[in-house]
């Protein structure tokens, strides 16, 4: 059996190895609400590969928020997490789904935070696999909500670490190690603006970890950068897609329109 791990993703994913667990849930300094954005995944040269909606409803402290990116080459990804924003963000329940030529090993996991019930659903050797296992969850586990928690830190806050349960494929709980990197400096429509660059470091703990500063595989480091201010926003990440797989770009997207007639004959 290959123990490839799944790619955990929501604008900003990380692959991760199992480590320590423990830590502090985020305190709520902005709220979710609804929310549609259009998103665009590219390869690290700027070469788009898919399109994708950013969706977030708003029932009372308890959000649903979902990613859904459709491929060129016909893969989906699909991301729907629902968590709750009283005094602190706590994940209800999370969904991922990825199949497709894009990724080497289809899977789907599912987590419900309350029970600790996890299952994976991949396919090895061209047979589906089903994993079911119950796990005591972290207070802190933060699949899908990265981008949101990066939100509500502040620009002088202290790094941090969170928890996030992976597929390996067996269900493992890991750590992210997040801290403030600074501002970095990017224009819209030509006027300047800075955004704060967090780097998210993939932590592997004990024997593992020194097999793979040895081999040369460790992750690199993921990157999300947060325009900061009174209502913070995302604008854009850099992850890996899954182990093994290339880094991918997430950057908001503006819709475009097919040109007129006049602007035709204008421009004539």
């Amino acid at each position: 059996m290959r123990a490839r791990a799944i790619a955990v993703l929501l604008i900003g994913g990380c692959i991760l190895f199992e480590t320590s667990a423990g830590a502090s849930p985020v305190a709520v300094r902005h709220k979710e609400g609804v929310v549609h954005g259009f998103l665009v995944l590219s390869t690290l040269d700027g070469v788009p590969i898919a399109g994708g909606d950013l969706t977030q409803i708003s029932n009372g402290n308890q959000i649903t928020s979902r990613v859904t990116y459709h491929f060129k080459d016909g893969s989906l990804q699909d991301e729907t997490t629902v968590f709750s924003q009283r005094g602190t963000f706590r994940l209800i329940t999370y969904h991922l789904l990825q199949k497709g030529p894009a990724f080497k090993q289809p899977a789907e996991i599912s987590i419900a935070a309350s029970t600790g019930q996890v299952s994976v659903r991949y396919t090895d050797d061209d047979k589906e696999k089903t994993i079911t296992d119950h796990l005591k969850l972290p207070l802190d586990l933060a699949n899908g909500l990265v981008p949101i928690l990066l939100k509500n830190l502040g620009e002088d806050s202290a790094p941090i670490e969170v928890s996030m349960l992976v597929a390996t494929p067996k269900p493992r709980l890991v750590k992210l190690a997040i801290k403030g990197e600074g501002r970095e400096p990017f224009s819209l429509a030509g006027f300047g603006r800075e955004a704060l660059n967090y780097s998210i470091k993939i932590e592997i703990g004990g024997i593992a970890g020194l097999v793979a500063s040895w081999v040369g595989k460790q992750p690199p480091d993921s990157h999300v950068w947060i325009l900061g201010g009174e209502a913070p926003a995302f604008v854009k990440s850099e992850t890996l897609s899954y182990m093994g797989g290339p880094m991918w770009r997430t950057e908001l997207l503006a819709p475009t329109w097919p040109r007129t007639r006049d602007q035709d004959a204008a421009k004539r």
